[in-house]
């Protein structure tokens, strides 16, 4: 509920109610105007709608009044869409010299006067109160994500003293793809695509990327071709991720291969450890990669 410190003023009550008996002439119509505009709709139908609208309209807003605790957000509702009101057509048909239609502008000119700098406060505070939500919310994420880094981190631990080879390799994939989960890059697991393994693949800043991973020893020259081969043979905007946690052979990179970049072990650990995010380094590298040509640069010659 949105609590407004600075109280409605009489005179914007009492011009509320002027403005609400004159911008409908039908009942029916104020009634529809008011079920659209409040969200507690219940009241609209447990007031006397039999006798004069000017009477309905005062029963309506001063049982709201008194009971701020239920009605505060309705009253508010009413106040914007009444002050928003410029063109009165619903009025059109009943006002053959004009003078409806005058009477409801100045109406709404006069509710207008009397509620201009409230409605502005609420509105600034409302505003201030979303901000503050945004913040909350950014700082719950990041504790949740640097919790979950812990986590990652322990997990990358535990493989890499698993010497049984095949087994480390299915649960890094694993590992990938749970952190590249954290961080929203919508991954998908290993596949095969008309005979190639490929071992995952992502979305980040609107390009896909085929990623492959390795950890069993250096990458060299021929791995490296592969991979490249199987990227260049999808789509153009498609990309490619190496992450060799062993890094690569000093020959393996030849000015061929444009169209991936290559992370590393100690990548991983600078990710891990909260020193960079994963999309920041993914973005860092490419970057690099796009002005130098170089697609293997380390975490610690990009920062």
């Amino acid at each position: 509920m949105v609590s407004s410190k600075k109280k409605i003023s009489p005179q914007a009550i009492m011009a509320l109610k002027e403005a609400l008996s004159v911008i409908f002439w039908k009942k029916d119509d104020l009634r529809d105007f008011l079920k659209l505009t409040m969200e507690n709709q219940t009241i609209i139908s447990t007031i006397n709608w039999s006798g004069l609208k000017r009477e309905s309209v005062k029963e309506l807003v001063e049982r709201m009044t008194s009971r701020l605790d239920l009605f505060e957000n309705d009253l508010m509702a009413l106040l914007y869409a009444v002050t928003d009101m410029r063109d009165f057509p619903q009025l059109e048909y009943w006002d053959e010299d004009g003078s409806k239609r005058k009477k409801a502008k100045q109406a709404v000119e006069n509710l207008r006067k009397h509620t201009i700098g409230f409605i502005q406060l609420t509105k600034e505070q409302e505003e201030a109160n979303k901000r503050r939500q945004e913040v909350e919310k950014k700082i719950a994420k990041n504790t949740s994500i640097e919790s979950e880094l812990v986590e990652l981190k322990k997990l990358f631990n535990t493989l890499a003293i698993n010497n049984n080879f095949q087994q480390r390799g299915f649960q890094f994939e694993k590992f990938l793809n749970d952190l590249f989960l954290l961080y929203e890059l919508d991954p998908k697991g290993s596949f095969k695509n008309q005979g190639e393994q490929i071992d995952g693949a992502f979305t980040f800043d609107g390009t896909d990327y085929l990623l492959e991973a390795k950890w069993k020893q250096q990458v060299n020259r021929t791995d490296l071709a592969s991979f490249t081969f199987k990227v260049e043979g999808k789509l153009k905007i498609a990309m490619g991720l190496l992450i060799s946690v062993d890094g690569l052979t000093p020959e393996a990179i030849s000015p061929e291969f444009k169209s991936v970049i290559i992370m590393d072990g100690m990548d991983l650990i600078a990710i891990l450890d909260g020193r960079i995010s994963l999309p920041d380094l993914l973005y860092k590298k490419r970057r690099k990669a796009n002005e130098t040509g170089k697609i293997y640069v380390t975490f610690d010659k990009l920062v």
